[in-house]
């Protein structure tokens, strides 16, 4: 226990270095100057890792000591790019300073879920409430006093003076929702009593409440026009019945109901079409639709093997670079080493994610873990994929890197069940997982 904390505050310290590091090569490359707050920045990024750290020595003890530092990491970085992107763009000087304190804010985040969260199991009792509380956040940007539209989304809420997008807790909401039942009907739905065609599948009726969330879940999102949301829920979803029940023809299905459902939404939505033909052609309107698109390509194409350092870009020259885009601006000024870096660093997450799943006891939290992990890597794949062009836009940020509070924060929270759940497995090291898992046709 004691050692696996103590490398924890080995790679944090490391995590906090590169990120100061980070912050005043960005100063020199734009200004040939070390910057004046290296010293109280040093110190505020330590202070806030150092907290985070003595929660888990609090409060889970037993929990991964790599996926913290590579969290930090990653927000140390995004938030070093956000502070070198506000120099350079127009009305964005404050940018540094909000995604400061929403990064305190997910600190924050992370330790009430770490104190209120002692068990998963604890989760598992409010299978439904979750479910209800994910429909409810999502329905929000809807009523007409609270919801705000920008960039023809309909998904963000004003409290005050201060907005924020709901369909980011949400998700986790369903997630814990989806994988709660699935644990209690895993048996029930790996017997398969109706075929169509080579494929076969339970009763429907074993399936209904997974559907009945999902579907008005993804139907709150179509009528938001938050389509890539809805994308990684459905596929999130998709991945853990796979997972819970071994069969092949569950995420069959659901890749086929995806490409239906895109074709259709293609065919409804005006901007949704546009997207595919940015993707397919964006060279076709290079100066209006794939503007976004063709810059990013130029940044990364200027970007290299080495990248041409932080500072010594222009990544700003890419419309909204610090929340979409903010992965080419890293292309540009990291080359594709620092690309590749950010990668591994996603997969470093979701690896640990899944080796967690492994180490779980009990079918809720594995299942958690999965939904979890899955969440969190599709997130990452489909705004990367999105930049170099494997697959359309969709307008959703990349975890911990993209500016944005409330990505931030609920991102946190995810984190941090993912480490009680590393937790709560580490406590029963002598029950090894004793399912064997074999894909079924």
């Amino acid at each position: 226990m004691r050692s696996r904390r103590n490398r924890e505050l080995i790679l944090l310290a490391l995590a906090a270095g590169g990120t100061a590091g980070a912050y005043a090569l960005a100063s020199l490359g734009r200004t040939a100057s070390m910057p004046a707050d290296l010293l109280p920045f040093f110190g505020i990024v330590l202070g806030l890792l150092l907290g985070a750290h003595l929660v888990l020595r609090r409060f889970a003890p037993h929990a991964d000591p790599t996926i913290l530092p590579v969290v930090a990491l990653l927000n140390g970085l995004g938030y070093v790019f956000i502070a070198r992107l506000a120099n350079d763009i127009d009305n964005a000087t404050a940018l540094p300073g909000q995604q400061a304190v929403w990064t305190a804010i997910g600190i924050a985040a992370f330790t009430a879920t770490m104190i209120f969260v002692p068990r998963t199991r604890i989760l598992d009792d409010y299978r439904y409430l979750a479910g209800v509380s994910g429909i409810v956040l999502l329905l929000l940007p809807l009523l007409p006093f609270l919801g705000r539209e920008v960039n023809s989304a309909r998904i963000w809420v004003r409290l005050g003076p201060v907005n924020f997008q709901p369909g980011e807790f949400a998700k986790i909401a369903l997630a814990i929702f989806i994988a709660s039942y699935l644990a209690e009907k895993r048996e029930i739905l790996q017997v398969a009593r109706l075929r169509i065609g080579p494929m076969s599948f339970p009763e429907p009726r074993h399936l209904a409440p997974v559907f009945a969330a999902l579907g008005l879940a993804l139907l709150v999102m179509v009528a938001e026009k938050d389509l890539g949301s809805s994308l990684l829920l459905f596929l999130v979803a998709a991945v853990t019945l796979w997972v819970a029940t071994s069969r092949l023809s569950y995420l069959l299905t659901g890749v086929g109901l995806f490409l239906i459902g895109g074709w259709m939404a293609s065919q409804i939505f005006g901007h949704v079409q546009d997207r595919l033909d940015i993707w397919l052609d964006p060279w076709a309107d290079p100066d209006g639709k794939g503007f976004q698109p063709v810059e990013a390509t130029f940044a990364l194409a200027n970007g290299g093997i080495t990248g041409t350092g932080p500072g010594r870009g222009e990544p700003y020259r890419i419309p909204e670079v610090e929340t979409d885009f903010i992965f080419a601006a890293i292309g540009e000024e990291l080359g594709l080493i620092g690309s590749t870096a950010i990668l591994i660093a996603f997969v470093s997450i979701v690896a640990s994610g899944l080796r967690i799943a492994t180490g779980a006891r009990d079918q809720f939290p594995k299942l958690l873990a999965v939904s979890l992990s899955a969440l969190l890597g599709i997130q990452a794949f489909i705004i990367i994929g999105g930049i170099i062009r494997i697959v359309p836009l969709t307008g959703i940020t990349l975890p911990f890197v993209s500016y944005g509070g409330s990505s931030l924060v609920a991102n946190w929270v995810l984190v941090a069940l993912l480490l009680r759940i590393s937790n709560d497995a580490a406590l029963r090291p002598e029950l090894a997982p004793t399912d064997d898992f074999e894909v079924v046709p």
